[in-house]
């Protein structure tokens, strides 16, 4: 489940489909207890903004002939990317935006309603005529007349590179946003700005709070001259408030984050209707408190649930999302009053018996010249079996590489370690949860830092006896895929297996999509000038280091990662007679979708770590590792049917922030 919604007597949400290839859904749930599901199959309500996406429907009130208030829902589909209203008792939704000569260049995300109730205002993003794509806040009416005449779409919002979180004044007269610019990321440097809002212009446009070096992100209206928003100034992110003039001034200053990533339209605090703010704090794993900006006291809200992604309200009525470690991801009610929470739905309703769910054990581990290293350790778990001496372990690397393991159940960890397989999930430098500082540790190190801080966790475990040094594998996806291939050039780990991983880091800064094609001049260095860095950092070019067994897996229609990374990493493994498996997945981008492409990588994983640590798991098809190229394979029961076809299929938005 993703970007709850409350509007109206209804709470809204989006809901993936994984047995259906990956396609999303809205959901709502009215007072009465009854759950709609609204989009039917082929509908898809999945942006493509900044490839990963973001919260892509947007509840909006519609009058009928009698004056009285019902909800459709503006959404944004995967296939053409256009916006479509599907409107109160209609059978099939009605489009509201152009069709672009070019099939899915225009991309809409982040919507609010206008002041009138009339129009829809959000981030647009242009691909046409090739090139850079092109970003702009717009407004477009609801009534349809934008689908025909392109005119009536107009742009409040020009200029910058990237877009986020527009936010209407209570009283209409002002329009706040959040933008910045290549080559830093939200993480890096925005800036929160503000102008005057005058039917669809938006005129004398100022900065409020922000720059290069200060990530401002989340901003919601106090009243009709007042912001708060979410500011990492004093090192963390911390909630500040500031008037349309004037100095921002810091709510509640502390040493955690009261922020937990980027994701558009997901907020992590929002303001009730007495005036006081439900907010999300904490480190990598956030919890819910509600704070009085009158006494400035923060109180906790009673709850089980440890790791909080979203929450929303209407000003009365609080949902959120939440999990625990052995609580599948539940959308709940809070009441802010009581302090309590009331789970309303829940992700799975066949979750294992709780006995096969590993508990973490949060652990700060000791880095290479003594830094501080958060990881979180899952011990094999199983209710009827226990091992003897030190256990097989792997270490998880995030991707991002600017992201975050937190302690929700996850039941993919859960598949290893109730087969005797311990994890343990790291939060390298870099990661978020721990302050500024700490994600800057990974600047210019990408490729190092992280090696060096996954690799200490492995060999910690060994120290305390509680892993088998001939025994440690290492697995990531994407930017833990990188760090996992060139942590095997050393002698630490008897195998690895990447998912979407990078492997040229300068065909990358060539080939990926544009909302990431800057990153890499902050982890490693702006090009022309770093390119014997990239080469150096690149796993391609390190392949000869590397003796042990490699699993690979690629979406075909990777986008991010495009595939050939992989097949050239396959192909230099095979050239040195290396044992590996190169597994494609055809019509799957970044990061898997589909039921099937999940299962048959999960399959393949722990059929790689039983060829190499010498069991064979029951019930798992045996992969072949090989020493010459292959082409990959392709039956149907290995691979995820493909999504509609289209050109420049997007990255699938993982639970990280970024490739």
């Amino acid at each position: 489940m993703g970007f709850p919604v409350v509007a109206g007597d209804a709470i809204w949400w989006e809901e993936s489909r994984p047995e259906e290839n990956g396609r999303t859904t809205v959901m709502r749930r009215d007072a009465d207890g009854t759950v709609t599901e609204l989009l039917p199959a082929p509908w898809s309500a999945r942006t493509r903004v900044h490839e990963y996406g973001g919260r892509s429907y947007l509840p909006v009130p519609r009058r009928d002939d009698r004056a009285i208030t019902r909800y459709g829902v503006v959404f944004a589909d995967h296939t053409d990317q256009r916006l479509h209203l599907l409107a109160p008792g209609a059978r099939e939704p009605v489009p509201l935006t152009p069709a672009p000569a070019e099939p899915g260049a225009l991309r809409y995300a982040d919507m609010v309603l206008s002041p009138d109730g009339r129009r829809v205002i959000c981030v647009r993003e242009d691909h046409r005529g090739g090139g850079r794509p092109v970003r702009a806040i717009v407004s477009l009416p609801l009534s349809g007349r934008a689908a025909e005449d392109p005119a009536a779409v107009t742009e409040l919002v020009t200029g910058a590179d990237f877009y986020a979180a527009p936010a209407v004044a209570p009283d209409g007269r002002h329009l706040a946003w959040v933008s910045w610019n290549h080559p830093r990321m939200p993480w890096d440097g925005t800036e929160l700005r503000v102008g005057t809002l005058d039917g669809d212009t938006v005129t004398r446009p100022y900065t409020l709070k922000g720059g290069v070096g200060e990530s401002v992100l989340y901003p919601v209206w106090r009243d009709d001259a007042h912001l708060y928003f979410v500011s990492d100034w004093p090192g963390w992110w911390n909630l500040y408030e500031i008037g349309l003039t004037g100095q921002a001034i810091a709510l509640y200053p502390a040493e955690e984050e009261f922020a937990g990533g980027f994701r558009l339209g997901s907020f992590p605090y929002q303001r009730l209707a007495d005036g006081r703010l439900v907010v999300l704090h904490g480190g990598p794993d956030l919890r819910p408190g509600v704070y009085d900006p009158r006494t400035a006291d923060l109180d906790p809200i009673a709850t089980d649930l440890t790791t909080w992604e979203a929450v929303a309200t209407d000003g009365r009525t609080v949902v959120g999302l939440a999990a625990g470690p052995r609580t599948p991801q539940t959308l709940v009610r809070i009441d802010p009053g009581a302090g309590r929470v009331e789970p309303l739905r829940t992700s799975r309703a066949d979750l294992p018996d709780p006995a096969y769910l590993p508990e973490p054990v949060p652990t700060e581990l000791s880095g290479r010249y003594g830094r501080t290293v958060h990881a979180n350790v899952y011990p094999p778990t199983h209710p009827e079996a226990r091992g003897e001496g030190p256990a097989p372990y792997v270490v998880w690397v995030h991707g991002g590489p600017i992201s975050r393991a937190t302690a929700e159940c996850d039941l993919a960890k859960a598949y290893f370690t109730s087969r005797g397989i311990g994890v343990v999930d790291v939060n390298h430098g870099g990661s978020i949860g721990f302050g500024r500082t700490y994600r800057e540790r990974l600047n210019g190190q990408w490729g190092v830092l992280d090696v060096e801080d996954a690799t200490a966790a492995a060999r910690e475990l060994v120290e305390d006896g509680a892993a088998d040094p001939a025994r440690l594998a290492i697995r990531g996806g994407s930017a833990g895929g990188f760090t996992t291939l060139l942590a095997l050039t050393g002698d630490t780990f008897a195998c690895g297996a990447s998912e979407c991983g990078v492997t040229d880091l300068l065909r990358l800064a060539e080939a990926t999509h544009d909302y990431e094609s800057r990153l890499l001049d902050t982890l490693v260095g702006p090009l022309p000038g770093y390119a014997a860095t990239y080469r150096e950092r690149s796993p391609l070019a390190r392949v000869g280091e590397v003796d042990v067994p490699v699993l690979l897996l690629q979406g075909s229609d990777d986008v991010v990662v495009p595939r050939d990374q992989a097949t050239a990493y396959a192909r230099a493994l095979a050239d040195r007679g290396v044992r590996h498996a190169y597994v494609e997945f055809a019509g799957e981008g970044h990061g898997f979708r589909a039921a099937e492409a999940r299962e048959r990588a999960l399959e393949a994983e722990l059929a790689f770590y039983g060829e190499v640590f010498g069991f064979a798991p029951p019930g798992v098809p045996a992969i072949e590792l090989v020493t010459e190229f292959r082409e990959p394979e392709t039956e149907p029961d290995l691979v995820a049917e493909p999504l509609p076809p289209l050109e420049g299929e997007p990255a699938a938005p993982p639970r990280a922030d970024t490739a």
